[in-house]
């Protein structure tokens, strides 16, 4: 091949030394154009940090958040319009594009992304943000997630927060928790529940020290309109603790892990319903486990359940098994107890049941004191007679919000002034 080109440019085939050496000369000079971009790229991948958060991580959220509260917001120039970070109330955060910002000491550059196709089967666009600064040292980057994370411990430790899992745990902006007085119990069963909530998370030494996992399990059951769900929103509001709610229709064993593995201490992970969530099929016989093992048998595959359910051993694993959480509480709702399986119901996992039945002829007239606290006794009493057929608290909560339109709280607002 040497032989070839030195006699190619030695002028023996003019034509061809002639085009040879124009491409030698054509691509040094291409590559001589692309070093100063090299270089240029070099030096800046040599004295800058770049940290990447993507959309389906929930720090996507607590990064807006963190924008929120900053001052240096106020001067971009290129926002967007978003309604999830605080209610329905309009917040602006940047928009696609490069920002440039100073923060810490150190200029800052963040890029926010979005990409042009659709992810899978969702409508819904891949965005991600980039944020780009200068130096070397990774510690500085951790102190500035730490920052972030601060910030949105800060805006959710004010009041308690409901949380549903989609691809990470997303918070419900329109949640407005229950006030526990607002939930009205036959006589001292609120007083026992919050007494025992409160000795739960007095004694988390003591399970340490026993070596019992630490984590409480409670069974709200009843018929629907009882006030179950109210309860829990009630008495998570209470104590200042986050509702992570799991409808297992949604999850398989594995996915379920995940989303447990991912609920911060201090929590309540509430499985609603759970009488209608199909989890019984998890605990094959040794006959049927043998069945499936067999070369013609169906085999897991076969089962879209068991592809796509969360099972009865799944359940219990997250549960009380090597992967449960601590400093969380477990609470259940079910309108059938009796459908249940008895492996959930043992002490461990249901450690505190209560029947939550139809509403007595007592709290319903002080549901009634509470819409009406100027009326009368014997008022009370006449009403609660006469809706005797409205047989839940949410039925007879119904009426009273029906009532309450046609009637005034105070009967002083019916005072009408003379000019």
């Amino acid at each position: 091949m040497f032989d070839v080109l030195k006699h190619f440019l030695t002028g023996q085939h003019p034509l061809a030394s002639d085009g040879l050496l124009l491409m030698i000369v054509g691509g040094l000079g291409v590559y001589m154009r692309a070093i100063p971009q090299k270089l240029w790229e070099w030096c800046v991948g040599q004295t800058t940090m770049m940290i990447t958060v993507k959309d389906d991580d929930a720090a996507f959220v607590w990064v807006k958040e963190w924008f929120l509260e900053q001052k240096f917001l106020t001067r971009i120039r290129r926002v967007d319009l978003d309604t999830t970070l605080r209610r329905e109330q309009p917040a602006l955060v940047p928009a696609q594009g490069h920002h440039w910002f100073w923060h810490s000491g150190r200029p800052f550059c963040v890029e926010f992304s979005r990409s042009d196709g659709t992810r899978g089967w969702s409508p819904k666009r891949t965005e991600w943000l980039t944020f780009r600064t200068i130096g070397r040292r990774q510690t500085f980057l951790k102190r500035f997630v730490d920052e972030i994370v601060e910030c949105h411990q800060q805006a959710t430790a004010l009041t308690s927060s409901l949380y549903i899992r989609d691809e990470y745990w997303t918070r419900v902006q329109s949640y407005s928790p229950r006030l526990l007085e607002s939930v009205i119990l036959k006589p001292g069963e609120k007083k026992r529940l919050v007494r025992d909530i409160e000795n739960f998370r007095a004694m988390k030494r003591r399970y340490y020290q026993l070596g019992v996992p630490y984590h409480r399990g409670y069974l709200f059951y009843g018929p629907p309109g009882t006030g179950k769900t109210s309860l829990v929103s009630a008495l998570a509001a209470h104590f200042g603790m986050s509702i992570y709610t799991i409808s297992l229709t949604n999850f398989n064993d594995k996915s379920l892990m995940r989303a447990i593995h991912d609920v911060p201490s201090n929590s309540v992970i509430l499985f609603e319903d759970i009488d209608c969530m199909k989890t019984g099929k998890a605990r094959l016989d040794p006959n049927e486990w043998a069945r499936k093992q067999m070369p013609d048998g169906p085999g897991d595959d076969d089962d879209p359940f068991d592809r796509f359910g969360v099972t009865l051993s799944g359940l219990l694993n997250v549960l009380d098994g090597f992967n449960a959480p601590e400093n969380v509480l477990f609470v259940m709702t079910t309108n059938k107890i009796e459908t249940m399986d008895q492996a959930l119901l043992r002490p461990g996992r249901i450690d505190c049941r209560l029947f939550l039945g139809n509403a007595t002829e007592e709290q319903k007239i002080d549901l009634y004191m509470r819409f009406f606290p100027h009326a009368s006794m014997s008022e009370a009493r006449e009403f609660v007679e006469t809706y005797s057929s409205a047989k839940t608290m949410a039925e007879f909560q119904g009426l009273l919000l029906g009532l309450e339109q046609e009637r005034p709280a105070n009967p002083s607002d019916c005072i009408v002034q003379k000019a």
